[in-house]
């Protein structure tokens, strides 16, 4: 997930730049309008736009608290993913070497092939994960906003390209030619742990525990393609987003006559700063805005944690990280050991 730990304000300020240009923009236009121009009737009472932006406060609060709960599932399943895989090359390599000894060769070559199964099924799951869905923002889109850079390992390379090594030439093909491919790795490692168990190489004991692990697994994959493929629900992210805008719009009609009155008040103390203070208005009038449309953004940046964007769920890290984990567990030389994706600016992806 992104996160910039020295400059957080920082980075909230380039993130919204665009927005806070417009926000100073439309503050002070509307300010030169009713206090040059003498267009007094450019006014509302500030109590009714206090009501809506209390009811705005509640849509966006509960649109966020959405989003992160979608956020925190996902990271949740994907955390499940990595204590399940360690466990299971745990457990296939610990089953072939107490079963049987004698042929250790063979069974560490059996060992090799289920753990690169099992890096692309891992590979196959990131990938369709990463697969752009309607509602979802573009790869180019989030490069352009954004103002620092960060990697995308799945709009680098293609999946054929990623899963080619990890798997023999008639299970790619057999794997290519299914519609979700994750699924039909995990029935090749299912096949392969049954091949296993009948010619006598592990336990029928350790193939019911081996299975659930590759139920888990399964089930962990189920539930994170629910959040892929079922977006939030519209109906409360655009009411939410057009209300903000409303708010926005009506906000310094509201706030330029308080000031105006102040400075009024102020006059009869200091003439100068009473004649100019409700030019004073423009960067509260901003502070509020900002607050209000950097709430929104945060919970839009937060609907989709898998799309590509700097605030995801870190999929293709987590991966690579079990993939690192379980090559280290059944020992595979240094040098075939992947290193972590490239992280530009700290931001996992």
């Amino acid at each position: 997930m992104f996160v910039q730990r020295r400059y957080p304000l920082k980075a909230v300020l380039i993130w919204t730049r665009r927005e806070l240009i417009f926000f100073f923009v439309l503050s002070a236009t509307v300010t030169a309008l009713y206090e040059l121009l003498d267009i007094m009737w450019l006014q509302i009472p500030l109590t009714p736009v206090g009501l809506v932006g209390t009811a705005v406060a509640f849509m966006v609060g509960f649109q966020n608290n959405a989003a992160y709960d979608r956020i925190w599932e996902a990271r949740k399943i994907w955390g499940g993913v990595v204590n399940t895989s360690r466990s299971l090359i745990i457990m296939v390599k610990d089953s072939f070497y107490i079963h049987n000894t004698d042929n250790a060769k063979d069974e560490s070559e059996e060992l090799k092939i289920f753990t690169n199964r099992h890096i692309g099924w891992l590979t196959a799951f990131r990938y369709a994960m990463r697969t752009k869905k309607s509602w979802e923002a573009t790869y180019e889109a989030n490069h352009k906003k954004a103002q620092f850079k960060f990697n995308v390992p799945e709009e680098k390379t293609t999946l054929e390209e990623e899963l080619k090594p990890y798997l023999s030439t008639e299970e790619f093909d057999y794997v290519m030619s299914k519609d979700n491919k994750p699924n039909a790795i995990m029935s090749l490692q299912s096949r392969h742990l049954r091949r296993l168990t009948d010619e006598k190489k592990i336990w029928d004991f350790s193939l019911l525990e081996m299975q659930g692990m590759l139920n888990e697994l399964t089930a962990l994959q189920g539930k994170s393609e629910r959040i892929k493929n079922f977006p939030y629900p519209k109906q409360y992210g655009s009411i939410g987003y057009h209300f903000v805008h409303i708010f926005i719009f009506l906000l310094p009609m509201a706030i330029i006559p308080a000031f105006a009155k102040m400075g009024g008040d102020i006059v009869e103390i200091s003439k100068f700063v009473g004649t100019y203070f409700v030019w004073l208005n423009i960067p509260f009038t901003v502070i509020v805005m900002w607050v209000f449309n950097t709430m929104l953004r945060i919970g839009l940046a937060g609907e989709n944690p898998f799309e590509g964007s700097p605030n995801d769920v870190p999929i293709s890290n987590i991966s690579r990280g079990i993939t690192r984990d379980i090559l280290q567990i059944i020992d595979e030389d240094k040098e075939n050991i992947p290193d972590q994706f490239e992280n530009p600016g700290s931001i996992q992806m």
